[in-house]
């Protein structure tokens, strides 16, 4: 059905940034905060969030940092092989 001269429109209100209906014009308290404020809120935000972080031991740290080190040598070592016996099979097929 398509409104006409008599049917009022459908469209819903407008909303502002924070979720609540629009109550008149923007003011200068709606404006953003400068970029400076933003920043010191985010670096405020960042350090607290780093003093949560439950941080591991020094053995912890070096038990986990072998195995890392252990697991991608052993990956490329797998990867390596697998390359050279294709290369190797390549070369009997076409070579």
């Amino acid at each position: 059905m398509e409104p006409d001269a008599t049917t009022p429109s459908q469209t819903p209100p407008a909303s502002s940034p924070s979720g609540s209906l629009a109550s008149g014009p923007v003011t200068i308290d709606d404006a953003p905060a400068p970029v400076v404020e933003a920043e010191a809120g985010f670096m405020a935000a960042t350090l607290a969030e780093l003093r949560r972080v439950v941080w591991p031991s020094r053995q912890q740290l070096f038990s986990e940092s072998v195995a890392v080190i252990l697991m991608v040598s052993l990956s490329a070592a797998a990867i390596a092989a697998i390359d050279r016996f294709y290369g190797w099979a390549a070369a009997q097929v076409f070579g």
